[in-house]
């Protein structure tokens, strides 16, 4: 009888779960065919002589950022918008020497620079906080965001507030670029996964007129906007998703600008990794709470509403495929013995392998503008693709956890992800440091699902079974390389 119920138990979770990631699937398929349909648009340069002269106020939210403050003011006072039409507002909330390189930095700039240093005697609402905080003061009417690890380029302003003359246009948020992309196994699969999101996912979403998401750094807002949808609220880890709703449910019109690229650092230690995805799946699945009935209710088509949806659930993709991967061990052993049952399960669910081939496409698509010579995309592709699905796979355990505290209602501070300053190979001077201050109860139980997977490859192969073979090899590889990696040291000296 217990048999039975286990049985049927996991029968229903690997049911549930393929469905859920094929429906998933079926968006990625939609917003791939929207990215491809329309030909690359190329930005309107800014027109000094034009009458649309906005003042801009820039905002740069730091806390304890002592390795790159520096490098992000002066990148930021290199702008080549004129002098007299922006500000820079230095957001600081440290409690380190991070206060007093700001200050030094500062000082070496040219005076005729609109430069604030601006801080609060605590960090309420964090990076929210601040930014509200900020608002109190800023002079422009529009204002642009960059976190500490971004390097805007110089003609970031030009390129973006043009769009602005459209006064229903509320945020031109740009595609992040990779200051250090080739530093590791772990930047590499974090720039091939973040090129799909800034290409066929968020311009897809934009061709659409599907709601998008301002990602919290390198775009601009229209103050207005800000005000009229709530301004900042910090009652969620993901700020910019749940603005960014409230201003799409307002009316406000937001664009996405693949062409305008602004440099950031991916994190280079598992631990930062895990923290930024960690806080990403968390605040989403909080964001999903806040406003699900408000997109519900309203009057948005279908089409809008099911892309809303499903980007405010993409966090439950994760918990789909960690449950998928879990039982899929037992869905072996039930393949083996024969179980009239599971032998129909896979039958039925044997439609949902078009989900490898839509996800081969969705991820293969974000190349074609990114890498146009067909040998270097092919080689780029198919020496990355592999390794990226491996990890991605193999941090469902960790952002699991964070969608279910998200939906529980478990608050946590917003952690920061530390930055080292890192630009690809250049200081990486500890790359094969053993370190054990990142292990944790969760590493030693990604060591044991990497052994989990590993039985699972011999038993495929043993019993002459390999239909599962591939899937759990990858999942062995992933789990095995979040497991080592979490003891090796990348944080470079100076």
């Amino acid at each position: 009888m217990l048999s039975n119920i286990l049985e049927a138990l996991v029968l229903i979770v690997y049911g549930g779960s393929l469905l859920f990631l094929f429906v998933y699937s079926l968006s990625q398929l939609h917003l791939t065919w929207a990215y491809l349909k329309k030909p690359k648009v190329q930005t309107t340069p800014f027109d000094v002589e034009e009458s649309f002269k906005p003042f801009v106020s820039v905002q740069l939210p730091v806390y304890n950022e002592a390795n790159v403050v520096a490098r992000l003011i002066e990148q930021t006072a290199a702008m080549s918008y004129p002098r007299d039409l922006f500000e820079i507002q230095v957001l600081d909330d440290s409690n380190d020497e991070t206060s007093k390189v700001i200050e030094e930095t500062i000082a070496q700039l040219d005076p005729n620079i609109q430069i604030h240093h601006i801080q609060r005697s605590d960090r309420t609402g964090f990076k929210a906080g601040a930014l509200k905080y900020g608002m109190e003061t800023v002079k422009g009417e529009l204002i642009a965001i960059f976190d500490a690890d971004f390097l805007p380029e110089p003609d970031f302003l030009e390129k973006t507030v043009t769009e602005f003359k459209n006064p229903k246009i509320g945020v031109v948020q740009t595609r992040w670029g990779h200051l250090n992309k080739e530093y590791s196994l772990l930047t590499k699969a974090q720039a091939f996964g973040l090129d799909a999101h800034f290409t066929v996912e968020q311009l897809g979403r934009n061709n659409e007129k599907c709601f998008i998401s301002f990602n919290g750094t390198a775009g601009i807002w229209r103050k207005t906007c800000i005000e009229d949808a709530g301004g900042w609220q910090s009652d969620t880890l993901t700020e910019d998703l749940d603005l960014s709703y409230r201003a799409q449910l307002r009316g406000w019109e937001f664009i996405f600008k693949e062409d305008v690229v602004s440099p950031a650092e991916l994190p280079i230690t598992m631990s930062a990794f895990k923290s930024q995805q960690y806080r990403w799946n968390k605040g989403a699945a909080e964001t999903h709470l806040k406003i699900w009935r408000q997109v519900w209710t309203s009057s948005l088509e279908p089409k809008i509403k099911f892309h809303a949806m499903i980007q405010l659930l993409k966090g439950f993709g994760f918990v789909a495929s960690f449950l998928l991967t879990i039982v899929s061990v037992p869905m072996l052993y039930y393949r083996i013995i024969s179980s009239p049952a599971a032998n129909l399960m896979l039958q039925v669910f044997s439609f949902t392998l078009v989900c490898v081939l839509i996800l081969t496409a969705f991820y293969y698509a974000s190349l074609i503008r990114l890498e146009p010579e067909k040998q270097s995309r092919f080689k780029y592709f198919f020496t990355r693709f592999p390794g990226f699905i491996a990890i991605s796979m193999a941090t469902s355990l960790h952002n699991t956890i964070a969608v279910i505290e998200g939906y529980l209602g478990i608050k946590t501070p917003f952690v920061r992800t530390p930055k080292f300053n890192v630009l690809d190979q250049s200081r990486r001077k500890r790359a094969f440091a053993i370190s054990v201050k990142e292990v944790s109860w969760l590493t030693l139980f990604e060591g044991l699902l990497a052994i989990y997977f590993f039985l699972a490859v011999a038993m495929g192969i043993f019993e002459g079974i390999y239909s599962f073979v591939p899937f759990h090899s990858l999942m062995f590889t992933g789990y095995l390389f979040m497991f080592l990696y979490a003891f090796r040291s990348n944080e470079p000296t100076t």
